[in-house]
């Protein structure tokens, strides 16, 4: 059986927790939000206090990041732009020792249109 990426997100979905937009804003400031949309689209507009790292080197650069040293700290928030992504990035992340990774259900555009806080 041929999987799509459409099914590889909803089997990486019931691995993870998703939180909801509402969530995610209360969170800001004590948890790290880690965006994993490519440069440009973070460069567009992003969370307050979010840090870049694209997903397709996410398990390459995420060690090396000194904002993401401790693997059982912290809860991280990742998202991208409708919540795939971020779905596959919370399930490797949480494969790797990352206990705490959860995604934003909606991605950026639903944090957007919900008239939240954009950064430039």
């Amino acid at each position: 059986m041929t999987l799509t990426p459409m099914d590889l997100v909803a089997q990486a979905k019931q691995h993870i927790t998703e939180i909801n937009i509402d969530d995610a804003k209360n969170e800001l400031g004590k948890s790290m939000i880690l965006d994993v949309r490519e440069p440009a689209e973070y460069t567009a507009g992003h969370l307050p206090e979010a840090v870049n790292i694209p997903r397709g080197v996410l398990e390459f650069k995420i060690g090396s990041h000194p904002d993401f040293q401790d693997k059982q700290g912290e809860k991280i928030i990742v998202y991208c732009q409708t919540g795939g992504r971020s779905a596959l990035a919370a399930e490797a992340l949480n494969k790797i020792g990352y206990n705490n990774a959860v995604s934003m259900a909606g991605g950026f555009k639903a944090w957007s249109d919900n008239g939240n806080e954009v950064k430039v």
